[in-house]
């Protein structure tokens, strides 16, 4: 989730959490929950993949929460230890510590939640990075509970999100049956598929598949009252890695390599940018097969480091296009 979501959601479990001083605890759960996220400073100039490789890794697993919340709780302890014991202090800080890793867990990316026993990137994909409904309804119950001082409003919030993540996880099982749907009317056997909410919203899904070896995506929207719309996409061809016969592999070629694994291997070449290989999972609009972030190759500099590159285009074309998917207008009609 965004780093404001990730914060709310921490001192909504600190607080809960308290008997009493609730507006330490959501202070102590806010900052303890935004610290998962410090992993975005692990960075470097000449190796730009180096970046996503740390982000959502050790610091969001599930074993290094007892440690995330101790040094929280250590770098908090200057400002609050006139007001509250250590232990203390250390709970609520690990209340809020403990919501990055299985809030980022729900979301596309993936995290890697059970660090160091496995690398694997676990996304679940129910709720987009940024959901309005999501974060503002947490905040609001929040923000009640510190002014009224009463548990009820932090249980409350934590019971809306399982609630909410319910109905996600519905609304996502019905965009994988509608995907079926589409791939059987097409004479195509799934070999690997997503299926993952569009920004801001739970009722539009991008679904990707790969048959063969073309990777076919589809907008698929699923009413909260049943309805069903498809808006068909086209289909890309996939890109595979080749390292055959190579006896000293170039970085750009160890690059693709790290790329296709933190995309666990949905890469696709950019339809207009020749050098680009980019994450078919992700695109400005839900039906495109233009990736919406990718990697620059330079043929001239094989053992340089390739470029991370995105493409968020946000003309009044390109948002005419996403709304009138989601608010289900007929009149919508993407070209790819």
């Amino acid at each position: 989730m965004d780093i404001i979501t990730q914060g709310i959601a921490g001192a909504v479990l600190a607080q809960a959490g308290a008997d009493r001083q609730k507006g330490m605890a959501t202070a102590i759960g806010f900052a303890a929950g935004l610290l998962p996220d410090a992993d975005v400073l692990i960075r470097s100039a000449d190796d730009p993949l180096l970046a996503l490789e740390f982000h959502r890794q050790f610091s969001h697993s599930l074993l290094f929460i007892p440690v995330g919340g101790l040094i929280a709780a250590l770098l908090l302890w200057p400002f609050v230890r006139r007001h509250s014991g250590f232990l203390r202090l250390y709970l609520y800080a690990l209340s809020g510590y403990s919501a990055g890793g299985i809030l980022d867990a729900c979301t596309s990316f993936g995290t890697q939640l059970l660090w160091p026993f496995s690398d694997a990137r676990i996304a679940w994909s129910l709720v987009p990075v940024v959901d309005p409904l999501l974060s503002l309804s947490l905040c609001a119950l929040l923000v009640a509970g510190w002014r009224r001082r009463q548990r009820i409003y932090p249980i409350t919030a934590i019971g809306f999100a399982l609630v909410y993540l319910a109905l996600a996880h519905a609304q996502q099982q019905a965009s994988y049956a509608v995907q079926q749907q589409l791939a059987e009317a097409r004479g195509h056997i799934i070999e690997q598929s997503v299926v993952k909410p569009t920004l801001g919203n739970i009722v539009l899904w991008r679904s990707v598949y790969r048959y063969g070896e073309r990777y076919h995506v589809d907008a698929i929207r699923v009413g909260f009252d049943g309805s069903i719309r498809v808006f068909e996409g086209q289909s890309v061809a996939r890109y595979r890695p080749d390292v055959s016969g190579h006896t000293r592999l170039s970085q750009q070629s160890v690059d693709i390599a790290r790329f296709n694994k933190l995309s666990q291997g949905y890469l696709v070449r950019h339809p207009d940018e020749e050098h680009v290989i980019g994450d078919i999972r992700y695109a400005m609009l839900p039906d495109s097969v233009s990736p919406l972030w990718g990697i620059r190759l330079d043929s001239g500099s094989p053992d340089s480091h390739v470029d991370e590159v995105t493409f968020r285009k946000t003309d009044a074309e390109t948002r005419r296009l996403f709304f009138g998917m989601l608010l289900d207008k007929q009149s919508v009609h993407s070209q790819n």
